[in-house]
């Protein structure tokens, strides 16, 4: 009687097993459900299109590192492309969205883009400093405060294509007025290593999104 019913009984290495198992296929699914994701997000950065209004009132830049008191390579092209945009007509006003990078540094990013500007040629009262975001989601809100304090609906947000899709669907959230987006492609930065973190970037954006839909930001 004893034997049949320690014949019953589960066997501890049994049990080991079952959550070991258990364990692994849950592993494996957030694997895969993390490489479908990643994949789902890199299509949405390269899915991003250039497409700037014919007028604005507004042009956006968004900031991007200083390299000591000068903007980085990688800022240059994003001023490069608003000029563009500016000399073609498409708006006559900048606000230049960037706060300070590091302690010791000089100027905010946003001070750095407008003498960068101001040195091409584009008059200095023409300029609006939002000296205070450090994310992309700051950028477009504070440039958003900026835009209502002086009666302007419309903008044209200037950035790098890889940034374009989160830069967007920021804007949309924030209910900017049909933003458009113009965009350029980098010659400069290592896109392996910037697309790649604009991937961990997005996934965050979504997860924020998600909270500000649900009213918790």
């Amino acid at each position: 009687m004893r034997q049949e019913i320690h014949k019953n009984l589960p066997r501890a290495g049994t049990k080991k097993r079952a959550w070991f198992r258990r364990g692994m296929y849950a592993l494996l699914s957030l694997v895969v459900l993390g490489v479908l994701w990643s994949g789902y997000a890199y299509w949405k950065i390269e899915s991003a299109e250039s497409s700037p209004a014919e007028k604005a009132d507004v042009g956006i830049i968004l900031g991007a590192s200083m390299w000591g008191d000068q903007p980085s390579p990688g800022l240059r092209e994003r001023l490069e492309q608003a000029l563009v945009e500016y000399n073609a007509g498409r708006f006559d006003t900048f606000i230049v969205s960037g706060g300070l990078d590091k302690p010791g540094y000089t100027y905010t990013e946003a001070e750095g883009m407008r003498n960068f500007l101001v040195e091409a040629g584009v008059p200095e009262e023409r300029i609006y400093l939002e000296n205070e975001a450090t994310s992309t989601y700051e950028n477009l809100l504070y440039s958003q405060d900026i835009m209502e304090n002086n009666g302007w609906k419309t903008a044209i947000i200037i950035t790098h294509d890889y940034h374009g899709t989160r830069s967007m669907e920021v804007a949309t959230t924030l209910g900017y007025d049909h933003p458009s987006m113009s965009l350029t492609e980098s010659t400069v930065l290592p896109m392996v290593k910037h697309k790649s973190r604009e991937v961990l970037a997005y996934t965050k954006w979504t997860a924020d999104r998600l909270l500000i839909a649900v009213g918790v930001l």
